[in-house]
């Protein structure tokens, strides 16, 4: 891909690193909660969000499109690298994650039948030493989840700053909208730093550029939701309120007529 493509496409490639990265997140703290609960990390899931080289898996595709936008951008700044290696980091430690899941949940199993066999006695000593290695993976898997959560947990300050430069991004505002319970799961008590920082302690802006975008894309009644939730937090923005006419005059034009019973 040609750095001036990216460039013009920079809104789609930011609006996709914050929702890949979100669904991310809510899957891996699913399977660390898993891991909390009963010491496994399914490897059929990691399987799924990691992929392969044929098939991209969520994961692997957020890798992909983090490199494309920190990695080519004119403005290229030490938060974007870093954002770009702690996601890089992730993908590559979730590999290793995957690999002691499919240890644990396949190789553990095999060898505690090989020791109830009657001839284990025979080799018990080798055996044992054997074992031993079922448990430093458990080890293994722990340290891997630490490192995820860790660098999860700081790429969410990361994303917090990169993205105020993505104030007039209206992709970014519908998709914060659209996908607001998903956000506000991930972020927790950073979510309110995250909109502040995109929009400046002015959140309603978030509610126009969503309403605004919906309306380019042919989504009254959406439209309507937002600009309504702009004009609640300041019945006093203009923008808001203009909007929220647009939206409710698009709705009414697009509306299916009553057929008048005679």
């Amino acid at each position: 891909m040609s750095r001036r493509w990216i460039e013009a496409n920079k809104n789609e490639f930011a609006r996709d690193v914050m929702r890949d990265f979100c669904m991310t997140a809510k899957e891996l703290e699913d399977q660390f909660a898993r891991f909390d609960e009963n010491g496994a990390v399914s490897f059929a899931a990691m399987r799924d969000l990691l992929g392969n080289m044929m098939n991209k898996g969520l994961l692997w595709r957020l890798k992909d499109t983090a490199h494309h936008l920190f990695r080519t951008s004119p403005d290229d700044h030490v938060i974007s690298r870093m954002l770009d290696w702690a996601i890089g980091y992730i993908f590559h430690e979730c590999i290793k994650l995957k690999e002691d899941a499919y240890q644990q949940q396949h190789y553990a199993p095999m060898f505690r039948a090989l020791k109830r066999q009657d001839q284990y006695e025979e080799v018990q000593e080798l055996g044992d030493s054997l074992g031993a290695v079922l448990f430093q993976t458990r080890e293994s898997i722990e340290r891997e989840v630490r490192r995820v959560t860790f660098i999860v947990e700081q790429s969410r300050e990361l994303i917090c700053r990169y993205y105020a430069r993505h104030g007039e991004n209206r992709l970014l505002a519908r998709l914060l909208f659209d996908k607001n319970e998903l956000v506000r799961s991930v972020f927790k008590e950073q979510y309110d730093a995250l909109i502040s920082s995109i929009y400046q302690d002015v959140p309603e802006r978030m509610y126009i550029q969503a309403a605004e975008g919906l309306i380019e894309c042919g989504r009254p009644e959406e439209a309507c939701r937002a600009a309504h939730e702009g004009v609640r937090l300041n019945p006093a923005c203009k923008r808001a309120k203009a909007v929220l006419a647009e939206a409710e005059a698009l709705l009414q034009s697009t509306s299916p007529r009553r057929v008048k019973v005679s």
